[in-house]
């Protein structure tokens, strides 16, 4: 009876945990979908709505700190927040050329920035 339980018990948090990553997976393409269709500058992503979609081409200039980078283009410069999991350190140096696919995220007390979901190396 005890190894029922804990079997059960153990099925019922794979499913949660894996619904939860489906979940994760489904709202990324749903944001890369929107923002392939929303190819703006820089300037323009530091003007958008809060969670507005957007895919912006520009050049890596500088880590300013783990996993967020200025991404440069003709119109300006921006933060991005790039998860290790979507490129590494070493494919993003300075000069690097990228697309980045993700969400604007406005903030009260720190300039805005995107929260990267897909990085294409160019």
């Amino acid at each position: 009876m005890m190894k029922l339980k804990t079997a059960l018990m153990m099925g019922s948090l794979m499913a949660a945990f894996s619904v939860s990553a489906f979940a994760d997976d489904a709202e990324d393409l749903r944001i890369i979908a929107a923002a392939g269709k929303n190819a703006v500058t820089v300037a323009q992503a530091a003007k958008s709505a809060d969670e507005t979609a957007v895919s912006v081409t520009g050049t890596i200039v500088r880590e300013v700190k783990h996993e967020h980078y200025i991404l440069k283009d003709k119109s300006g410069t921006i933060t991005v927040d790039i998860d290790h999991k979507l490129a590494s350190p070493a494919q993003l140096k300075p000069g690097t050329k990228v697309r980045v696919y993700g969400e604007v995220d406005t903030h009260r007390a720190k300039p805005t920035d995107i929260d990267a979901v897909k990085v294409d190396i160019l």
